[in-house]
C-alpha cells in the first residue's frame, strides 16, 4: 500500500523505539501521511508521553528498550488506560516467541525487524480501521 493511501489527518500516532533511525524514519512516513506523531525513546518516556498527551490512536511499540520494556508498558496501559486502550503494533526481533508473551487481546498487530514499510503500513491501515484488531 503507497504511502499516500492513508489519510492520518485527526490521527495521533505514538512511536517508541529506543533505536533513533527507527523513530526518524517512521515519524518521516508517517508525516507524510499526514499523522500527528511523537516520538519516545523507551517505555518511560512513552507512559509520559500518554499521561501527557491523552489518546493515541495508534501505538508503535518496540518489545526490548532499557528502562521499561515493550511488555512492561502494555502492561501499564492495559492497567492504567484500559477505558481508551489505544491499538498498539509491536515490533520484535524476538519473532514469534516475543510475541506469544503478551495477551492476544493487548495488541493489534505485530511485524518481525527488520521490517518491509509496505507491510508495516498495510498494517498500521488495519489496525485503524479494525476496532478489534487485526490478526497477529
Amino acid at each position: 500500500m503507497p504511502v499516500g493511501k492513508i489519510d492520518g489527518s485527526g490521527k495521533k500516532i505514538l512511536v517508541i523505539d529506543d533505536d533513533l533511525a527507527i523513530r526518524v524514519l517512521l515519524q518521516a512516513v508517517l508525516r507524510r501521511m499526514k499523522f500527528d506523531v511523537e516520538l519516545a525513546e523507551d517505555g518511560a518516556v512513552g507512559l509520559e508521553k500518554v499521561q501527557q498527551n491523552g489518546r493515541f490512536d495508534l501505538i508503535l511499540l518496540d518489545l526490548m528498550m532499557p528502562r521499561l520494556n515493550g511488555y512492561e508498558f502494555i502492561e501499564h496501559i492495559g492497567r492504567d488506560y484500559p477505558q481508551h486502550r489505544p491499538h498498539i503494533i509491536v515490533f520484535t526481533a524476538a519473532g514469534r516467541r516475543g510475541v506469544e508473551k503478551i495477551a492476544a487481546d493487548a495488541v493489534c498487530n505485530s511485524i518481525l525487524k527488520p521490517f518491509d514499510l509496505d507491510k508495516f503500513i498495510e498494517i498500521i491501515a488495519d489496525c485503524l480501521n479494525n476496532p478489534h484488531g487485526a490478526a497477529r
